[in-house]
């Protein structure tokens, strides 16, 4: 059991520590999920009973982050493109609904009616933006259960993210608390508007009341029913057929496995590659690795035809890599949502009881409604096919022109495959969202175009607000606005003839600032108030996109918001906290300190640490040194209040442009940093992986709430990515980057398909076969590109202003491949249209927009970007005044943080070498060593016959006081004594710890000394003997002292110490005259916190745990040598110095650290004692006994009295 005391991850890497401590936290229970289908019949009745609630049990993917574009996938399950193909009555593939015309194949097309025939057998909605999905799914849910064709048990509503699981839990219940009230009084709601409500009002009265009554029941038993997403029913039809992973509590359902999968891949990495012949460097091979087994259903290729390949060795590394993380999860016992997924289809598909299993799940849901299924997979689509296609009523709810998450597994392909298999077809044509004038524009811009696929094109849409809701002081605006910039006064041609790309971001993002200021004054308005800036939403695709609207915004004095899920892990202030881990972990480093320090969290700049000069930086270490001990005792919140105390950023930061952005995002992460810590009990070593894991890929991890938050409750510019943004809506939307078409123009994975399979090319653009790979994905990502620009003009309630630029990259961009590379009336838009001469282009573009009709799209050429006027906030009254808040409370005096060298500075100040030692608060910082040589100690220090014939210190030329010290602790600290050469790794050690420090020291002469210091026999063994594995390094500690947070009556001081030492210490003991020292010191109460820092804890036999101690002290002058260090004379300078007290605070330490770490413990058998080593005496192994080592074995019973006084617990 001893063996865990000192983990070796945790003392020799503290960088491994966190995979290692990450991966035996999982190896938990062997759990094959391939297996667990063999248990399905385990139980023989399903469990029908009412006691599943609304709620998703199981904790679903996170929406955080959905905006991230293709940086963020999701992962699929594996295997299963093939399977699904394969399975018996699958229906046509994809290439046969590539092949089909038309509009699909299902046996009738036509409108909507809610009020019409309820649907029955597979239905599919086909709905477009802005016409109502939830309105709809949620009039059928109602229907359903008023008119009695089910109860609200039979009942399954789907849709496939959490937030919109969580709305349209909300909106059915609302719903059927509406209708319900209405039906009280049937004749009012035959009268009034809503049509469902008079529809269902329109029979006779007794049938009416029946239909209350049931919408009345089904609220009280509204938790029978199922609204989940995907994987949430899932996981509960897996629990109700009795799959295995439900019975054994040790099989964990995790929401991501990209820690894991990073873990993998560096340890592949290693193991192939240690030796040379890498394919690729580590970063890039990671990213392959997540890439394969986000997609896991997608092939791999290259293939082995390729040979030794550095391409095929590639796509070799990505499948061992997918296989590894597999065996990891069953050896760890864990399943990820898309487990769970793999696991339920291969029940249902199972040849011998996967029909007896769906008869099951449809005995238990009767009316199947699927939201949002445009973002379906193909296995998601097979699962709900088997089950309820051709036996219940499916009814699928979907939009393909917003088909927009490919880069999550999601497939267009699926909707139109159901399409495929429906029997009936609806269209959902209605649209409430937008003016009449914005959808005549934006039909003209986008009618009849295929998007990406020749059955996804836009159709036309019946507008129910013929008037705009916008208006200026002359009337109506326009509701499409295309601002168009030339090549002239964006800075010099590159060779294609075309302004740098980033100048052209830079001139439209400071157009569009001064665009929305002009608006904001304009007088305009919504309806019948003045438009604000809340009104107005920024729509871009990507993070860097943001941050530059954001700071031509913050310039224009305009407020503005983030109003999607951008991650927080993705902004400065992430890397800030980064940085100031890194100092907490490791305060005596410099570097790191000083970076820490010049964050808003420490608050300096470069000229405050230039000019503190390395006082400061140590000042600073003992406060970041605090804050870290702070961590261990109260969690990562104190640490925050403590820095935002010390460092007041939140007045610095609100003084500044963009500062409570800024602010939020630090308050943000540091509630993320506290909630991880303490969930999964990280040490400062592991939140700093953590967090850098994170800020490398801000998408990666399950995270929930790492959506940036809004920065203020005033009213603002809303930006947001298209992503992001889909399922909102906005008065005024701008478009600023919709011609900019740059990208990657060599992708080192491609994710394209080959018929109906998903193909992931891994072999980077050195591969053979990469160029049309290329090819094909470019083609499919254009296509998804229309579908983000039509999911992002329909965003606009009144009015859309986008921009046009001329760049290398506009050619390829869906605006204008969409306005001037699609021939009129065709469906067909280009995946490229050449980029006209600027006078060409607008002549073309006026044309377009003539077209178009009077009033309905406005080309503006913009000939220079003007800055905005700055812009008053509106609605500030002021500052009020202010008074001071006043202090009631009574100050507890005595309560403090003290440490051993606090104690005895007393002693230091009156008459005991005052000048010797460092001062307190440095102390802190590092040593607690003398600055200069001790006094005379006892007869003969000088040059007596004694010393003249003794071996000579190995250190007589180097230097001593506080910093000396400080060097060689911390080249200790770091020596790993299992290095096969042990020499060597002083000498390294000697030179990285001069180096930084920048001491003129040779290293060289340093090592041999440390060497010789490693290899001295301590009683019993040398340091050098002890494995890392036995030995702890730096043990820091917070010792609470009389009660700690909860201070007890007790009056505890350090002269209670003198009389324990006189009741335990025998009269032959080196110090047992001690207790008259302590006298002298002053008498302060100990209440509090001691804290300290052990050089080293050091495991022998026994076990036994022995304290140990560096010393540099010099004791004499002149030339030393090991007679100057004998037993006698090291205990005389051991009582001077207050080591012995030391000794018994850092003893105190260890018995309460191993009375709480060791199984089994006894103090009398497993304290070891101390040993104080002055280095200066110590030469090897050629050191005499007795000299250089001082070695002293006070009591166990004392030890246990001390720890029982400062805890105030003496006698009880």
């Amino acid at each position: 059991m001893t063996e865990e005391l000192f983990p070796v991850t945790d003392l020799r890497a503290p960088e491994a520590a966190t995979h290692t401590t990450t991966a035996r936290r999982r190896r938990t229970r062997d759990a094959d999920a391939s297996a667990d289908a063999a248990e399905l019949f385990a139980i023989d009745e399903v469990n029908t009973g009412k006691g599943t609630d609304l709620s998703d049990t199981a904790t679903e993917p996170s929406d955080a982050g959905a905006d991230s574009g293709a940086e963020e996938q999701r992962s699929g399950g594996s295997n299963v493109a093939r399977r699904v193909a394969e399975s018996d009555g699958a229906g046509p593939t994809s290439a046969d609904v590539r092949a089909s015309d038309g509009r699909g194949g299902a046996s009738s097309f036509g409108q909507f009616d809610l009020c019409g025939d309820l649907p029955t057998g597979t239905t599919v909605l086909e709905a477009s933006a802005g016409t109502g999905k939830t309105y709809a799914i949620v009039g059928l849910a109602v229907r359903f259960v008023a008119e009695g064709l089910v109860d609200i048990s039979q009942l399954l509503l789907v849709t496939f993210s959490r937030a919109a699981t969580q709305e349209l839990r909300e909106r059915t219940r609302e719903r059927f608390v509406t209708v319900a009230a209405a039906l009280d009084d049937p004749e009012a709601a035959r009268a009034g508007t809503d049509e469902l409500i008079a529809h269902l009002a329109a029979a006779d009265s007794a049938e009416v009341a029946r239909r209350r009554r049931r919408l009345v029941a089904a609220l009280s038993d509204f938790d029978a029913g199922t609204i989940s997403t995907t994987h949430g029913f899932c996981q509960r039809m897996l629990d109700e057929l009795g799959i295995a992973g439900e019975h054994d509590p040790r099989v964990r359902l995790v929401e991501g496995i990209e820690e894991l999968v990073s873990t993998v891949a560096e340890d592949l990495y290693l193991a192939r590659y240690a030796r040379g012949g890498a394919p690729m460097p580590v970063r890039q091979a990671v990213s392959l690795a997540a890439a394969a087994v986000a997609d896991r259903r997608a092939r791999l290729v290259p293939g082995e035809e390729l040979g030794d390949h550095p391409a095929a060795e590639a796509a070799a590394f990505a499948a061992a890599v997918r296989a590894e993380v597999d065996r990891r999860k069953r050896l760890s016992g864990i399943r990820d949502f898309d487990d769970q997924l793999v696991l339920l289809h291969d029940v249902l598909a199972d040849p011998v009881h996967g029909e007896r299993a769906c008869r099951r799940i449809r005995d238990r849901f009767r009316v199947t409604l699927v939201d949002e299924f445009q973002d379906t997979d193909p296995l998601q689509w097979d699962i709900l096919r088997r089950v309820f296609h051709d036996h219940t009523t499916l009814v699928l709810v979907g939009d393909p022109k917003q088909a927009i998450y490919a880069f999550r597994g999601a497939e267009v392909l699926s909707y139109l495959d159901a399409v495929a298999h429906a029997g009936t077809r609806r269209e959902l044509d209605t649209n409430r969202r937008s003016d009449a004038g914005l959808l005549a524009a934006l039909h003209h811009m986008l009618g009849g175009a295929a998007l990406g696929h020749a059955q996804i094109t836009v159709p036309q849409v019946t507008p129910v607000r013929p008037h705009s809701r916008l208006t200026g002081p002359d009337g109506a605006v326009i509701p499409l606005r295309l601002r168009c910039f030339p090549r002239q006064g964006a800075g010099a041609l590159n060779g294609s003839g075309f302004p740098v790309v980033g100048r052209q971001r830079d001139r439209v993002a400071t157009d569009l600032a001064a665009d929305i200021v002009r608006t904001l004054e304009s007088g305009a308005r919504f309806g019948d108030r003045p438009l604000g800036p809340g009104d107005i939403a920024v729509l871009v695709r990507t993070r860097a996109q943001i941050d530059l609207v954001r700071a031509e915004l913050d310039r224009a004095g305009v407020a503005s918001v983030l109003a999607g899920g951008a991650s927080v892990f993705a902004t400065r202030s992430a890397t800030d906290w980064l940085w100031v881990l890194r100092a907490l972990e490791q305060p005596h480093r410099g570097d790191r300190v000083r970076l820490a320090a010049t964050t808003p969290l420490l608050g300096l700049s470069a000229a405050d640490i230039d000019a503190g000069g390395a006082d400061l930086v140590g000042r600073l270490s003992t406060q970041l040194r605090d804050a870290a001990r702070l961590f261990a005792r109260s969690g990562f919140a104190a640490v925050f209040d403590r820095l935002s105390a010390q460092a007041q950023p939140a007045p610095r930061l609100l003084a500044q442009s963009g500062g409570e952005r800024r602010l939020t995002d630090l308050r943000h992460i540091a509630q993320l940093l506290d909630e991880v810590a303490a969930r999964e009990s990280l040490g400062l070593t592991a939140l700093t992986r953590w967090l850098a894991d994170r800020v490398r890929d801000p998408a990666s991890g399950a995270v929930a709430g790492r959506s940036r938050r809004l920065d203020r409750d005033a009213a603002a510019v809303q930006i947001a990515t298209v992503h992001a943004s889909k399922g909102l809506e906005f008065p005024v939307v701008y478009l600023p980057f919709a011609w900019d078409g740059a990208k990657n123009p060599n992708p080192s994975t491609l994710l394209f398909h080959d018929g109906d399979e998903r193909v992931l090319d891994v072999g980077g653009p050195e591969a053979p076969g990469y160029a049309e790979h290329r090819r094909r994905c470019e083609a499919e990502e254009a296509g998804e590109e229309l579908r983000l620009l039509y999911v992002a003009v329909t965003r606009a309630q009144c009015q859309v202003v986008a921009w046009w630029a001329p760049a290398y990259g506009t050619a390829a961009a869906p605006l204008h491949r969409m306005i001037l590379g699609r021939d009129p009336g065709s469906a067909e838009v280009p995946a490229r249209s050449e980029v006209p001469a600027d006078p060409i282009v607008l002549q073309q573009l006026r044309e377009w927009a003539a077209a178009a009709g009077p009033g309905l799209i406005e080309i503006e050429p913009v000939r220079a970007a003007v800055e905005a006027q700055l812009r008053t906030e509106r609605g500030h009254t002021g500052d009020k005044a202010l008074e001071a808040a006043r202090f009631t409370r009574s100050v507890d005096h005595d309560w403090r943080r003290t440490s051993y060298s606090a104690l005895t500075a007393s002693a230091h100040e009156t008459g005991h070498g005052a000048t010797d030692f460092v001062t307190p608060d440095t102390v802190e910082g590092g040593t607690d060593e003398p600055l200069s040589p001790a006094p005379e100690l006892g007869p003969g220090l000088g040059a007596g016959d004694e010393f003249a014939g003794a071996a000579p210190s190995l250190m007589n030329e180097l230097p001593y006081g506080a910093e000396f010290g400080t060097l060689v602790h911390g080249v200790l600290e770091l020596v790993d004594t299992d290095a096969p050469d042990l020499a060597a790794e002083v000498r390294l050690r000697c030179e990285q710890a001069v180096e930084q420090l920048m001491a003129d020291i040779d290293p060289g002469e340093l090592a041999r000394a440390l060497v010789a210091v490693l290899r001295t026999p301590c009683d019993p063994v040398a340091p050098a003997v002890i494995r890392s594995r036995d030995r702890l390094n730096e043990l820091e500690f917070e010792l609470p002292l009389a009660g700690g947070d909860d201070p007890v009556a007790e009056r505890v001081t350090v002269r209670r110490i003198g009389a324990l030492l006189r009741k335990h210490l025998r009269s032959d003991d080196p110090f047992a005259g001690y207790a008259d020292a302590l006298d002298l010191l002053d008498d302060v109460p100990l209440r509090g916190y001691l804290t300290g820092s052990i050089d080293a804890v050091l495991r022998i036999d026994g076990p036994r745990f022995l304290v140990v101690d560096y010393k540099t002290n010099r004791l004499g002058t002149g030339e030393l040598t090991v007679a100057h260090y004998r037993r006698d004379r090291m205990a005389e300078e051991m009582t001077r110095s207050h080591y012995p007290l030391q000794a018994l605070l850092y003893s105190a330490a260890l018995h309460r650290y191993l009375r709480w770490r060791l199984p089994g413990y006894d103090p009398a058998r497993h304290l070891g004692g101390v040993r104080y080593l002055f280095v200066r005496g110590m030469i090897g192994p050629a050191t005499p006994p007795g000299h250089g080592v001082f070695d002293w074995n006070p009591p166990a019973e004392l030890i246990v009295a001390l720890s029982d006084l400062l805890a105030g617990q003496e006698g009880r």
